[in-house]
């Protein structure tokens, strides 16, 4: 039985006194309410209207009784039904990369917004997420995390402004020989893959091919990485949506399998479960991730690796 429902029912016809307009009142027809009253008294085991009037309805003494008491149910359940709306439309501050496009980011809010969740977003590198949620300045953040602790993997590789023409893209091919006369090409990182698990293993791949320290560099931001490759040989860490949205060549690195991963983590007491239920599948979106289900090699449709591929990421 629908408590809170059967108690409004008789509420709104013991202060009327009628069935009529009481059902009116609280938005029911006249025989649901009725319905509803019937099956409170057969919980209760006693009847709360005198059944000896057809033109009013009349309260028994325990009808009286008990009429207060359903009273602050009503109002009770009523307050919850507020909060719970209130609770909703309040914005949820979210700390997420600055790896996509102002398009995908947006896009992102609106599918919050169509879910029932107001999102204030917040780009921020990866040490600045993990501080604004720990000192709970935002309710949740993206996490940059290892891949076998993400929730959402997104692939990296190399891009470029010139079609490499292979499959793969080796750092070994970036070693000068000796006497060379050319400018020594560099790997850019952008700041969200300056964390130990992407940028350590590109290190010491640096140093057993015996590339230069200064091969592997750390942009202070997206913009100065991009501009960067934009007008030199040089190639950029990223995802192929990245490369698709700076009209750039991807393809993944011969020598390690490299990915970003990803992982909702809420302020304390608060439970990333309730926004994941809502927005897994859009944080996907915003991310050009794979779930966690798949794995970490595995590239989006979108994603070109093949060398019989022309022209840039699409």
């Amino acid at each position: 039985m629908d408590l809170v429902g059967a108690c409004r029912a008789f509420v709104s016809v013991g202060e009327r006194g009628g069935f009529t307009v009481g059902a009116a009142a609280a938005r029911m027809s006249q025989p649901v309410a009725s319905r509803r009253i019937a099956a409170l008294e057969e919980r209760f085991g006693e009847q709360l209207f005198e059944r000896t009037s057809r033109r009013a309805a009349v309260l028994t003494p325990f009808g009286r009784d008990m009429l207060p008491v359903a009273r602050q149910l009503v109002q009770a359940a009523d307050a919850l039904l507020h909060e719970a709306r209130t609770a909703r439309s309040k914005p949820l501050r979210l700390a997420v990369p600055g790896i996509c496009s102002t398009v995908a980011l947006a896009r992102l809010v609106a599918e919050a917004r169509d879910r029932g969740l107001v999102l204030d977003v917040r780009v921020a590198a990866p040490a600045q997420r993990a501080e604004l949620v720990r000192s709970q300045q935002v309710r949740a953040a993206l996490l940059a995390v290892t891949a076998d602790r993400a929730t959402w993997s997104v692939p990296l590789g190399l891009a470029g402004v010139r079609d490499p023409g292979v499959k793969r893209l080796y750092l070994e091919t970036l070693r000068l020989g000796r006497g060379s006369p050319d400018p020594a090409r560099r790997v850019w990182l952008q700041p969200e893959d300056d964390v130990p698990h992407v940028r350590d293993p590109l290190t010491r791949l640096r140093d057993v091919l015996g590339l230069r320290p200064a091969q592997l560099a750390v942009a202070a931001d997206l913009t100065t990485a991009v501009a960067e490759v934009l007008g030199t040989p040089d190639l950029l860490l990223c995802s192929p949506d990245q490369a698709r949205e700076f009209g750039l060549y991807w393809r993944p690195v011969g020598e390690l399998a490299l990915s970003r991963g990803f992982a909702l983590a809420a302020a304390a007491e608060g439970n990333p479960r309730h926004i994941r239920a809502h927005l897994d599948d859009a944080i996907a979106r915003y991310l050009g991730a794979t779930t966690r289900t798949a794995t970490t090699q595995t590239l989006p449709s979108t994603g070109r690796t093949g060398s019989s591929e022309k022209g840039p990421t699409t």
